[in-house]
């Protein structure tokens, strides 16, 4: 097993395996690639990533609590469950409403 992944094979919960942190975001990676990343983060309320462009899209589904995911100036509130692609290189930002754990998954293009 790669230190900066998961244990391939083995069963998890994406809940159990990331913890909150007071008035911070915190991050592991699951899978990290040249093809792409997923990525676990746990937001705490008020906590977020600022405005921001990437070159390919994402997908971001929330595993627990809320978050407000902001596309192009649109503002997205997703709970537990639900899920959002946010488009390549269309800025986008995200707010903890309240704390908020996130599976964030970015496929590269290849040319």
């Amino acid at each position: 097993m790669k230190t900066n992944e998961f244990e391939k094979g083995k069963k998890f919960s994406f809940g159990d395996r990331i913890e909150y942190a007071e008035n911070a975001i915190v991050s592991k990676h699951i899978l990290k690639k040249a093809t792409g990343n997923v990525t676990l983060f746990a937001f705490s309320k008020d906590e977020g990533l600022s405005e921001h462009t990437a070159p390919f899209d994402a997908i971001a589904y929330i595993v627990d609590g809320k978050a407000d995911v902001i596309i192009n100036g649109e503002s997205n509130i997703l709970i537990s469950g639900e899920s959002i692609i946010m488009p390549a290189n269309l800025p986008h930002s995200l707010l903890a409403v309240e704390n908020f754990k996130m599976v964030l998954v970015m496929i590269r293009e290849s040319n």
